[in-house]
């Protein structure tokens, strides 16, 4: 079975991509980043038909350029620097530096290595394909469609009823059913509801004229685990600095449980509170994680009503309604969906990750606020990891 191309543009793909790339290309591009792939279901079996229609994919994935149009855009969006957009001219992905293959049980590896600034993007965009692989060759395609279908209008129809009322931006690249259907999704959601605010996709963003969303990810802290001149514990603290000196306090909500969000607040001081507009969850209990949050604001004299509380750990509708409803008058609350809506069909989805484990050949790592979501291939290291945030924290709290 040979699927259509999957990946179309290279804008296919989520802003924060862009915006953590921009900061590597200005301040660290001898960083090196190896990433692995990993799926987190028990069970999933992929075919060699699998295995072989995603390296064709990645092999189309590689002609690729971005075009004057998609250049254009990148550069109307305020942040983005016109020497980064002048290097993304230059710049495509590198077929080599992805690795590919299937082991006797089924389970598929996938291994991208080279300069950061190359290797990073590779993300989003294999996930995408190993998704829509997956989902079409394992299952009848137009059964998980017609499902979605149907979910999709019952959800505009509680929005437009509403039983929804909350503000949200569309997550779903890396875990949609497919790219055709997460461009339905995106359509409709902004045109048959008042409450999607905008998208993480830049293509889907620049086709619909909506404000792409997005900020950092988990691996931005992460790699400066990989700079020898940092301590472990501090990582935050240069991420936030080098975040705040390339974008001038804008583009500003900070991503707090990398190495756990108890050691995010000691270096989110005063100077940090006023600097970023917002802080994002994405492990932990959310109700515990929003009145630590608004407390912390407190301490400091600001206003929790004038920063933003931006929710986006395996969300549905219902847990945002909720959230909304816990936090609405105390702070500004938005939530990012992304699985909810791009694969929420009769079959479960796919819980697949591709994450940053190597930089400069020093393993790195994400402890999260709960365990199950650590990840790191070395656990010598990780142990090391835990014993340096303990410690700054028994010491400094």
């Amino acid at each position: 079975m040979k699927l259509a191309p999957i990946v179309v543009s290279l804008l296919d793909t989520d802003l924060y991509k862009f915006n953590m790339d921009q900061v590597i290309f200005h301040k660290h591009t001898d960083l090196c980043g190896e990433y692995y792939f990993k799926c987190r279901d028990n069970g999933v079996v992929f075919t060699p038909e699998m295995a072989q229609e995603i390296s064709d994919q990645v092999d189309h994935l590689c002609t690729l350029r971005f075009t004057k149009a998609e250049l254009d855009y990148l550069r109307s969006i305020r942040f983005i620097k016109s020497d980064y957009v002048e290097f993304l001219r230059l710049w495509r992905p590198i077929r080599e530096y992805v690795k590919i293959d299937l082991d006797e049980q089924g389970k598929l590896n996938i291994v991208v290595n080279g300069p950061l600034f190359s290797a990073m993007q590779f993300e989003i965009y294999l996930l995408e394909i190993v998704n829509e692989v997956y989902f079409r060759m394992r299952y009848d395609y137009g059964i998980l469609l017609k499902s979605a279908e149907e979910k999709l209008d019952k959800k505009i129809a509680d929005f437009n009823s509403g039983k929804y009322n909350f503000k949200f931006a569309e997550f779903g690249c890396r875990r949609r059913l497919s790219r055709e259907w997460e461009d339905v999704v995106v359509k409709r959601l902004a045109t048959e509801t008042q409450n999607c605010v905008g998208t993480s996709n830049v293509y889907l963003a620049m086709k619909y004229n909506l404000t792409p969303i997005g900020t950092y990810a988990h691996e931005f802290v992460q790699m400066y685990q990989g700079i020898d001149s940092i301590p472990l514990a501090y990582t935050n603290h240069y991420a936030m600095t080098d975040w705040y000196d390339e974008y001038d306090g804008d583009n500003g909500t900070a991503l707090t449980d990398t190495i756990t969000t108890d050691l995010f607040l000691l270096d989110f001081n005063r100077s940090m509170v006023n600097n970023y507009s917002g802080v994002r969850h994405d492990s932990g209990d959310p109700y515990e994680w929003g009145e630590k949050l608004i407390a912390h604001y407190k301490k400091y004299g600001v206003d929790p009503k004038s920063k933003l509380l931006l929710f986006s750990d395996s969300l549905d509708f219902d847990r945002a309604q909720a959230l909304f409803e816990h936090f609405k008058d105390r702070t500004k609350v938005s939530f990012g969906i992304g699985t909810f809506c791009t694969n929420d069909t009769c079959e479960k989805a796919l819980n697949i990750v591709i994450k940053l484990q190597y930089v400069n050949g020093r393993p790195v790592a994400k402890l999260s606020d709960i365990p199950e979501k650590a990840m790191c291939r070395d656990e010598d290291y990780l142990k090391y990891l835990k014993r340096s945030v303990k410690f700054r924290l028994e010491r400094e709290k």
